[in-house]
């Protein structure tokens, strides 16, 4: 038999490892980090004296799948793009302000700490003055990040500036909404939860001068009139627009577009132009309707109680995003007068089963269940 030495280990007075006191310190900075809601980069402090003669907000909704090639097969994502044009129309606005909220997609530093998933640009005279990271999904309601920081760093103008808000973003849904971020599979979103957001941003102000909605088939009477307290002049689609961005290049000259300070005869040459160049390299169908808010509520009102019978409906069947017509396709959405107040621009599919639809009403409704 053999005896084993023992060996005997003298007690350290380092109860962990070097290494591992280090990796402890760096995870608690980290997580202070990750925790504390001081600003990347500060406001700068002086800022110019020159007046505001516009005030945009670009909400960029990036937490999905933004993900498209060009016709040279390059990757791109959709959400960056609309980022880089609305900084462009910011550097081109020497008599605006502008804020640009990008929300991403939610990351964890070492996979437990979750990181910033928003981020604010502001813009004033054409120079970029503050570039700050926040939480997203903070507080009771969806945009109060958002408002928060607007509040905080808008100008303080009298007389008050031309006022627009630009949305980009997937479709937002008329009912339910879960899952419309997929960093927050259970948050729920809908036009209603917009139409907050925008209340909260108009404050006493009331209403922005144009609402530009970016997106897919929200072009509809619900979500005209959900967002009608908080708009002038709406610009919409209802049908599918392709990527979900209108192009921008007409706001980078404000003070040229909006010299008369027609601001419905501005979103008119807008969409006008968006639909020109959509129509020069997509062969499905385009659609983009102006909104003059008052004159559409007659219609409005007029379609409201078949048309919440049927969003009642659909969402009992629970179908998901329900499929969409020109109200002006079925009857029980046709009524007179809803031409009014309504400027279409329209042009159908090169193919398919609604290539020869030569005009449409300005209005998507869903297909009613049967």
């Amino acid at each position: 038999m053999r005896i084993l030495h023992t060996i005997t280990f003298k007690p350290t007075t380092q109860p962990y490892p070097v290494f591992l006191r280090y990796i402890g310190c760096v995870a608690f900075v980290l997580f202070l980090y990750s925790c504390s809601t001081v600003p990347q980069t500060q406001l700068k402090t002086q800022q110019d004296d020159d007046p505001i003669d516009y005030s945009l907000v670009f909400l960029i909704h990036g937490d999905g799948d933004y993900l498209y090639h060009d016709t040279g097969g390059f990757a791109n994502k959709a959400d960056e793009k609309a980022l880089q044009r609305a900084q462009r129309v910011a550097e081109q606005n020497p008599q605006a302000e502008v804020f640009i909220f990008h929300q991403k997609p939610r990351k964890h530093t070492l996979f437990f700490f979750p990181r910033r998933d928003g981020k604010l640009y502001y813009y004033r005279n054409g120079r970029l003055l503050a570039e700050e990271k926040y939480r997203r999904n903070q507080g009771d309601s969806r945009f109060d990040p958002e408002v928060q920081l607007y509040h905080r760093f808008r100008a303080k103008e009298h007389p008050r500036p031309v006022t627009m808000f630009l949305y980009f973003g997937h479709d937002i849904p008329e009912f339910d909404g879960r899952g419309y971020d997929a960093s927050y599979r259970n948050e729920i979103f809908t036009v209603d939860d917009l139409a907050g957001g925008l209340r909260r941003f108009t404050g006493e102000s009331g209403a922005f001068d144009l609402v530009v909605l970016s997106t897919c088939f929200n072009g509809t009477p619900h979500s005209i009139g959900t967002l009608s307290p908080y708009a002038q002049t709406i610009i919409a689609s209802p049908d599918d627009l392709h990527l979900s961005y209108l192009d921008l290049k007409p706001f980078e000259r404000l003070e040229t577009g909006l010299r008369d300070g027609d601001t419905e005869a501005f979103a008119k040459n807008f969409a006008q132009h968006a639909f020109n160049r959509l129509t020069e390299y997509i062969h499905t169908s385009v659609a983009i309707t102006v909104y003059n808010v008052d004159r559409v509520q007659e219609y409005v009102h007029a379609v409201d109680s078949a048309y919440n019978k049927t969003l009642t409906l659909l969402e009992e069947l629970n179908p998901g995003f329900p499929d969409y017509i020109d109200c002006g396709d079925d009857s029980a959405y046709t009524f007179d007068g809803m031409s009014d107040g309504v400027k279409v621009f329209y042009r159908p599919p090169r193919f398919g089963r609604l290539q020869n639809k030569q005009s449409h009403s300005g209005w998507g409704c869903p297909v009613r269940p049967e």
